[in-house]
């Protein structure tokens, strides 16, 4: 059990390390950037269709490579991915340069605050984010980033929207404690369901009386043992939260028809539960 609650602490402190690598990512195309920009001054041809220089220029974009915070937790935590692997860098910041949003927004004489946070959330959010080599090689670098990733990214998206230039405290590192609330609930449910492992497999069984446990998909299985664990051992969560939660997870992470699977499994488990007097809930909403 310490294995696995220590695995899940681990995991927990790398989302935070994944929010680092973006913003580290971010940094190193404005970098290039500037190289980039250096580059071109040096030649002689005037015609360079390339115009870095405005990429430069972007007040969002200095303002994270600057930020001498997250310089600190770079380097705290040895983040050095991108000096490393820098074709990533290279691929996206070619496919900004010849997208036709930045090439707009380079023809804008004076952008304003709000056309540099735009054209940097749109690079991240249409350029970085939905690539599959970029997808690829965060999971080969941590494989539990993958689940992450989609609440990672959406924060950084939010955050760069929220980003002062003239407030070095804009950019916000969130503090990862495996002690606060959330990650403590997490544990305890992991607890249980591992403690309790073979009674919710009968409860599970019990209530697929046409199915064979073996031909349950195991995301399934481990979802559904999750949300009957709540349902017996957490007496603060109301039942409907619990089966709208799961259902919802399994959307994400299981089969198209996993949704109604669940559903109809945690309906029946709900209704035989509060029969027998089972379900000792407690607490506001709870009646």
């Amino acid at each position: 059990m310490a294995e696995e609650v220590n695995f899940f602490k681990k995991s927990y402190l790398n989302a935070f390390s994944l929010y680092l690598t973006l913003l580290a990512f971010l940094k190193s195309i404005h970098e290039y950037a500037s190289d980039q920009t250096s580059l071109q001054k040096g030649l002689r041809s005037k015609s360079n269709p390339i115009d870095s220089a405005s990429l430069v220029r972007n007040r969002i974009l200095q303002f994270i490579a600057q930020n001498t915070i997250l310089t600190n937790h770079i380097k705290k935590r040895k983040i050095k991915f991108w000096d490393l692997d820098f074709d990533y860098v290279k691929s996206n910041f070619k496919s900004l340069m010849e997208n036709e949003n930045y090439q707009a927004y380079t023809q804008i004489e004076s952008p304003s605050i709000q056309d540099d946070r735009a054209i940097i959330a749109f690079f991240f959010k249409e350029i970085v984010a939905p690539s599959d080599g970029f997808y690829d090689y965060l999971e080969d670098k941590e494989l539990t980033w993958i689940d992450d990733l989609p609440v990672v990214n959406t924060f950084l998206l939010k955050t760069l929207y929220k980003i002062d230039p003239k407030d070095s405290n804009s950019l916000h590192f969130p503090e990862m404690n495996p002690g606060e609330e959330d990650p403590q609930f997490a544990i305890e449910l992991l607890e249980k369901v591992v403690v309790n492992n073979d009674k919710l497999q009968e409860e599970m069984v019990g209530r697929t009386p046409n199915w064979d446990s073996d031909r349950i998909a195991l995301l399934d299985a481990i979802m559904i043992k999750m949300a009957m664990a709540e349902l017996l051992f957490f007496p603060t969560i109301p039942p409907k939260v619990t089966m709208n939660e799961y259902i919802e997870i399994s959307k994400d992470y299981s089969t198209p028809k996993s949704n109604i699977f669940i559903n109809g499994i945690l309906d029946k488990a709900i209704k035989d539960f509060e029969k027998l007097g089972r379900l000792n809930k407690s607490g506001r909403g709870l009646i």
